[in-house]
């Protein structure tokens, strides 16, 4: 996807490998995984009081200099992208893992400073933006008790509760939520679609992209103008080697950085540049109560990844660091940074030249995403939609060649005979938007045809 990879923290969220299974271990045990210098000294190379705690960057940090260490990459991220402007209403992804969590507590901090500065200005020229949470129950696909799903739900409201105040401010919505009113039996419909793929790492796709329409949808009905994921480095450096491995090598660039536009409501991922066992670490020394009951672990290509990685960590636990770096040199598309419309009004004049307006040869881009993943098409899978909207008998064949190959491997299903009934399963807003660009292109043909030369003309 074109969002984060896999859903353990939060609606598309930092994924499995993020959730950190040590979640219940003792703090002691985790800060020896952590630790990548044996022989620390004893105190805090930052502060020079504290206990050292954990490595990072090779600088043993104490607790309060870890928190200040992560918080400070999260506001970097935030303000040094604009992705969030005073005047916004941002909705958090949250699922209860450790890097969604951090996230609330991070952008709750944020917030509460904010506050005060209003409080203490004269002017108060400034609004303070506002900020809710949305969570995916996915129970419906989980082999769990309802009586334990309730409970996780219950201790997930506490959580948010005790920081953000209003019903208002807390969105649980359940996967099968994404048909709206297009079916009575919206749960027998997801079931029906999600067993139509066959495949692990397709089934796992498949959800995400649910998940991502869902949060949409979240979004636009509340008037939210971002969506804040939970994805860290160590998530995304899991979807940088799945994604090389399912063929989505030409798309990798638009997932991997700090603000993706191709959506309606833009996604934003702060914690980008903070690792998993980091974030599962300062929930443990925080006391930040995290609810994992209703994760879902990672199968087929991803769970092979994650595993991989894992063993990369044991090794070098900058690895995953490593990783993201890499795949932050390839060149972003046109829809990984806000235009300056709106933006510069709130950003000092240094940061300004990150926010220029997009190129015109640039502004093409939405028309050739794919329908499932919203993936920007390749070169060839370009030609091949264009050949195949000239071409076209029924609206299954235009639906199918607005899928990118990946979602062809792994997501469709395997006989063509299955397409229509896989189609008709799927949301209507991703088959009506190929049908209303499918319109627009025949009624333009239409309006110049007129003016176009027949085969036997041009020859002549």
């Amino acid at each position: 996807m074109a969002a984060a990879s896999s859903s353990s923290c939060g609606g598309g969220g930092c994924g499995a490998n993020c959730s950190s299974s040590a979640a219940d271990d003792a703090p002691e045990e985790i800060l020896g995984r952590l630790s990548i210098a044996t022989g620390t000294a004893p105190s805090c190379g930052k502060c020079g009081v504290g206990a050292v705690v954990v490595v990072a960057g090779g600088v043993g940090l104490c607790g309060e200099c870890l928190r200040a260490h992560l918080f400070g990459k999260f506001k970097l991220a935030v303000t040094s992208n604009a992705m969030v402007r005073p005047t916004d209403s941002v909705l958090l992804a949250f699922s209860g893992g450790p890097a969604s969590r951090v996230a609330l507590q991070f952008i709750h901090d944020m917030r509460s400073k904010a506050i005060e500065s209003w409080d203490a200005s004269n002017s108060q020229a400034l609004p303070v933006f506002d900020v809710g949470v949305a969570f995916v129950d996915e129970s419906t696909l989980l082999s769990k008790p309802r009586c334990e799903v309730e409970l996780a739900i219950s201790d997930i409201k506490s959580i948010v509760s005790s920081l953000l105040l209003g019903d208002k401010a807390m969105h649980i919505a359940s996967l099968e939520d994404v048909f709206s009113s297009e079916s009575n039996d919206r749960e027998g419909r997801l079931m029906e679609l999600v067993g139509m793929v066959n495949d692990d790492t397709g089934r796992e796709g498949l959800l995400r992209c649910l998940r991502m329409l869902l949060l949409q949808k979240i979004a636009l009905e509340n008037g939210y103008a971002k969506i804040m994921l939970g994805s860290c480095a160590s998530a995304i450096a899991c979807h940088v080697l799945s994604a090389t491995v399912k063929g989505q090598g030409y798309s990798l660039p638009a997932d991997v950085q700090y603000v993706d536009t191709r959506w309606e409501v833009p996604v934003v991922l702060p914690l980008r540049d903070c690792l998993a066992q980091e974030l599962s670490l300062l929930c443990e020394l925080d006391s930040l109560k995290t609810q994992l009951l209703l994760d879902r672990p990672c199968s087929g290509i991803n769970g092979l990844v994650a595993s991989f990685v894992a063993r990369l960590m044991e090794e070098n636990p900058s690895r995953e660091h490593t990783v993201v770096r890499t795949a932050q040199k390839l060149k972003p598309f046109s829809f990984n940074k806000f235009s300056a419309n709106g933006y510069h009004d709130f950003l000092p004049s240094r940061l300004r030249p990150k926010f220029q307006n997009v190129d015109s040869d640039e502004s093409t881009f939405s028309e050739f995403l794919c329908l499932i993943c919203r993936s920007p098409f390749s070169e060839s899978e370009l030609q091949n939609l264009e050949s195949t909207k000239h071409k076209a008998q029924k609206k299954i064949d235009l639906y199918t060649a607005y899928c990118c190959q990946s979602c062809h491997f792994q997501i469709l299903p395997g006989g063509a005979n299955l397409y229509d009934q896989f189609f008709s399963l799927l949301p209507k807003f991703w088959t009506e938007r190929v049908d209303t660009a499918s319109a627009s292109q025949s009624s333009l043909r239409d309006q110049i045809k007129d003016y176009l030369l027949e085969d036997d003309d041009d020859e002549n």
